[in-house]
């Protein structure tokens, strides 16, 4: 039996709720290194391995962790999978080992197909993807909401203090952008609360001052949920700052108060 999600029938590069775990060209793992390494941890299992059922390798596996499923496919043997968009680097500079590496990826299976974007599943993703990235010879972890690529070890470490009740990555599991007006935007926030952030061209003259309120905002937004009216918070620096939904409340405006 084939698998419902298989790397030929998911579009990779439109789809936004997925970790993916790029490898040296060559070197991605069979099925039987997935089920090592959760043999040799206490929080996830392979659920199903059509190998152990059928005898023959279709490149994916099932995971099961904190009671929900994921799929993960690109295994070996199948062809590799198309890589996934690359626009913000985390830890990491571009290279051509890193433009030719292989990704296998990890998404939400198909019972949770209507709550994919749910905080609780979302945050399992990210844990599946810091705790798979403990594989050999991983060069980058991808958060495709983001089209973030990070540094294994970058990634792993930062998921994994927020899971211990650190605070959120905001940096891997979103990025910050410049816009075409001078100011600062998210991107990848929305998966989590539905809207991106936008800093005013004033919040942004200095480029270090405006990320560090915008990620001082993401991080915040990302724990308690979206924006639906407006409100005033505190900056980093004491500033008050005015957070504004636009009207179709997919994006929350920020500015300095007057």
């Amino acid at each position: 039996m084939k698998a419902i999600a298989s790397a030929g029938n998911l579009d990779l590069r439109n789809d936004r709720c997925a970790v993916s775990l790029v490898f040296a060209a060559g070197t991605r793992p069979r099925a039987s290194a997935i089920g090592a390494l959760a043999a040799r941890s206490d929080k996830f299992a392979v659920s199903h391995d059509p190998h152990k059922v059928n005898e023959v390798e279709e490149g994916w596996v099932e995971l099961i962790a904190n009671g929900l499923t994921f799929d993960l496919t690109g295994l070996n043997p199948e062809p590799a999978q198309v890589r996934p968009e690359c626009a913000h680097l985390f830890g990491l500079a571009a290279s051509a080992e890193l433009s030719a590496g292989e990704p296998i990826t990890i998404m939400p299976g198909p019972h949770l197909a209507s709550a994919r974007t749910m905080f609780p599943v979302l945050r399992t993703l990210a844990w599946l993807g810091a705790l798979l990235a403990e594989l050999p010879q991983v060069r980058a972890v991808v958060w495709h909401p983001a089209r973030s690529w990070s540094d294994p070890h970058y990634f792993r470490a930062s998921v994994l203090r927020w899971i211990e009740g650190g605070a959120f990555p905001g940096l891997g599991l979103t990025a910050i952008a410049p816009t075409a007006d001078g100011g600062l935007t998210s991107e990848g926030l929305a998966i989590f609360t539905g809207q991106e952030l936008v800093l005013a061209p004033e919040l942004a003259r200095d480029r270090a001052e405006g990320a560090k309120i915008a990620l001082r905002l993401i991080n915040w937004l990302a724990e308690s949920g979206g924006v639906a009216e407006s409100t005033s918070v505190m900056g980093p620096s004491g500033e008050t700052l005015n957070l504004v939904p636009d009207r179709e409340k997919q994006n929350v405006k920020v500015t300095a108060s007057s």
